[in-house]
């Protein structure tokens, strides 16, 4: 492979997405790959102070507001780190992207799908990840794993979460061939043994 890739890790919180991340930077690490890592929101610099106003602040914040803000992190995480590393031939790894909008405030926020996806393709200048991974797992799981400290994202309530992950899994379904869902209710390992089998396909 001497090209670039962008992979992006999806699911509801708790999913064990950001594990899986991690044990996959290691193992490309391992096989000589250059990898960067990065997160929406939160990537680096002024990222970071979007990502606590979404997560932190405590006043009312509108829900098209939050849209916004976490679009603003994402133009900003694909100008400055990622597509920069792509044309360096690195491997990006990102925690969350254009699907958790979808999939959070589209669904979940029941805000107008279209109007995401333009703002998403907006946001992103048409760059797409060549493979996204879903890790689906039941909201009683969920609860389970984020456990009582809640920011303010997982405070939205069960029927709201359960709109987010069917509508990751309706977002599977329209796109079959760059989003692939893992059953993340079995052990770590065997999540990330089905992630390697999509990942040695493409490397």
């Amino acid at each position: 492979m001497n090209k670039g890739l962008f992979i992006t890790f999806e699911g509801i919180d708790g999913c064990g997405k950001t594990t899986q991340l991690n044990m996959l930077n290691k193992y490309l690490q391992d096989k000589g790959y250059e990898t960067v890592l990065t997160k929406e929101p939160g990537g680096k610099g002024l990222g970071e102070k979007i990502r606590n106003i979404l997560l932190n602040y405590d006043g009312e914040v509108s829900d098209r507001c939050e849209s916004f803000l976490f679009l603003a992190d994402r133009a900003q995480n694909i100008d400055l780190i990622v597509n920069p590393a792509i044309r360096q031939g690195k491997i990006v790894l990102c925690d969350r992207h254009t699907d958790s909008t979808l999939a959070y405030q589209g669904y979940g926020r029941e805000l107008d799908l279209a109007q995401i996806k333009k703002l998403n393709d907006l946001a992103t200048n048409g760059r797409k990840p060549d493979i996204t991974f879903i890790f689906d797992v039941s909201l009683e799981t969920s609860s389970k794993r984020v456990g009582k400290d809640k920011d303010r994202m997982e405070k939205s309530g069960k029927d709201f979460f359960q709109r987010v992950r069917n509508g990751y899994l309706k977002i599977a379904q329209n796109e079959p061939q760059r989003v692939k869902v893992i059953n993340s209710e079995k052990s770590i390992d065997e999540v990330f043994a089905q992630v390697l089998k999509y990942i040695n396909e493409i490397i």
